[in-house]
């Protein structure tokens, strides 16, 4: 027999697990729905000393009471955090870990780092955050909770009681640090990813496929991944279906995702169109591909500077300035007469689109003050999660931005990017971009939650009349440059940087 022990997210108790726990009881599986100090029912018992060590001995004194020996332990965002703490310590006595729409924390990670709030971010990472006064990080509103997670799937009476039901988390629960001892890594492993909050298989296995060395791991045969279409409480929407997950997991079902080596990664393989080469120079992390002649009619020549998505482990090879695919554009635009150029940003983490910001900006700069470039004619290119750079440049675009391109982007933060109070938000700064020229590539195949970003933009474009030209790649996929060797996405290539380079000329 298995046992499942239940533990929920943030300002949740056991309650949230109602009709999962009804499911795996008529299944035959024991199960235990936790609540946690201070958390539902158990709120009353919180103090200023409340932290997540007091959940993980919570966990601990459970574990110990459960008689089956097969005990599943399913993590829910927060909830994560207290499970692997406790896993960790009875490695013997866990026969699965299940994610449940939760990420990866690591020893020495911190959990307010989910909290999409800026201001409370700050406040729990400052010296005030055990504070006796300011114990405690309130609930989000009705209104709110889609700031913490997508709310696909829940109905009106759900959303209210998950609202009405939220209590306060106790702050330290969040600011103390995970400790693992590293024992909790040889345990099997249950990814469930809720594909409206921004999750799926398909960016596991491109992550993966980028040689990120943090998700390596992923490729354990021990590690595998369901997909609920729903969003970040599918114990609420999608009661019968989690349950369902979760019985397949205990049994070591799951898709295994493969650590291919014998075929080239996408990313590297050839770009679509055989482009002449062209001269390169290297300033920094700055490329520049030069056409055969620097000037135009006595004036020096337009630039085009491709940003790059991610995030991109700084310890990754090549570098994506030297990815056959961003290689590609450069020298194709270089032999179409303007200034092709490639930057290694350094988006390397979710939490580093700030930096990345400053470093294109940084390139931007130079590129414009190189006596070989017009320095009133450039345009911005934007690749998949690189999209969200954009903002900054459709907010308040300077006149020597003659276009900005996206090609396969992500318009707006994935939900569970904790970015909810961010500047980086394409399909919002987009109201304001005026009538500069925007040329958008979407392909036929993209993932569900990329597309709703893209659409979402779309219709903000549309309300302000901004100047939106989208090209199409039918049956393309995501990165369509180095995989889909086909007519129509040749032909879409040409008539985006045809178009791009149209916009540079004016």
């Amino acid at each position: 027999m298995t046992a499942f022990i239940l533990v929920a997210g943030a300002h949740t108790g056991g309650w949230i697990w109602r009709d999962v726990a009804d499911r795996l009881r008529e299944s035959g599986a024991q199960t235990y729905p936790v609540t946690l100090t201070g958390m539902g029912e158990q709120a009353p018992a919180a103090g200023p000393d409340t932290d997540l060590e007091t959940h993980v001995r919570d966990l601990l004194r459970l574990i110990d009471q459960v008689d089956p020996p097969d005990v599943v332990l399913v993590g829910h965002c927060y909830g994560i955090h207290p499970v692997l703490g406790a896993a960790d310590r009875r490695p013997e006595r866990i026969a699965r870990i299940v994610h449940l729409d939760a990420g990866m924390p690591q020893d020495g990670d911190q959990a307010f780092t989910l909290l999409p709030d800026e201001a409370t971010r700050n406040r729990l990472s400052g010296p005030a955050a055990a504070a006796e006064d300011d114990w405690r990080v309130p609930p989000p509103s009705r209104d709110e909770w889609q700031r913490w997670g997508s709310v696909a799937g829940l109905t009106p009476e759900m959303l209210a009681r998950l609202t009405d039901n939220a209590v306060p988390q106790p702050a330290r629960t969040l600011t103390q640090p995970l400790r693992l001892t590293g024992a909790v890594s040889a345990l099997p492993t249950t990814g469930v990813l809720c594909v409206a909050n921004g999750s799926s298989i398909a960016m596991v296995e491109g992550l993966v496929g980028l040689g990120d060395p943090r998700f390596q791991v992923l490729t354990d045969p021990r590690v595998s991944f369901f997909e609920l279409d729903t969003g970040h409480w599918p114990m609420l929407s999608q009661a019968d279906e989690v349950a369902d997950v979760l019985l397949r997991a205990a049994a070591g079902e799951g898709h295994r995702v493969s650590a291919t080596v014998s075929e080239q990664p996408g990313h590297l393989r050839p770009f679509l169109i055989d482009v002449p080469e062209r001269p390169r120079e290297r300033v920094g992390r700055v490329d520049l591909h030069l056409p055969d002649d620097l000037s135009e009619d006595g004036r020096p020549r337009p630039a085009v500077v491709f940003v790059h998505g991610g995030p991109v482990h700084p310890d990754v090879r090549p570098t994506p300035r030297d990815w056959p695919g961003f290689v590609g554009y450069a020298q194709y635009v270089a032999g179409k007469g303007a200034v092709g150029v490639t930057v290694d940003h350094r988006l390397h983490d979710l939490a580093d689109y700030e930096r990345a910001a400053e470093d294109i900006a940084e390139a931007v700069t130079l590129v414009r003050a190189d006596p070989r470039v017009d320095e009133d004619r450039v345009a911005l290119w934007f690749f998949s999660a690189g999209g969200p750079l954009a903002a900054q440049w459709l907010g308040a675009p300077p006149a020597w931005l003659r276009c900005v391109a996206a090609t396969y982007p992500i318009l707006a933060p994935l939900p569970n990017w904790g970015l909810a109070d961010s500047r980086f938000r394409p399909a919002v700064e987009v109201r304001t971009a005026g009538r500069l020229p925007i040329v958008l590539t979407r392909v036929e195949l993209e993932r569900a939650e990329i597309a709703a970003t893209v659409e979402e933009f779309l219709a903000a474009a549309k309300e302000c009349d901004a100047d939106v030209e989208v090209v199409d790649v039918p049956l393309g996929h995501h990165g369509f440059e180095t995989i889909d060797h086909t007519e129509p996405a040749r032909r879409a290539v040409e008539r985006a940087v045809g178009s791009v380079l149209g916009h540079l000329k004016r």
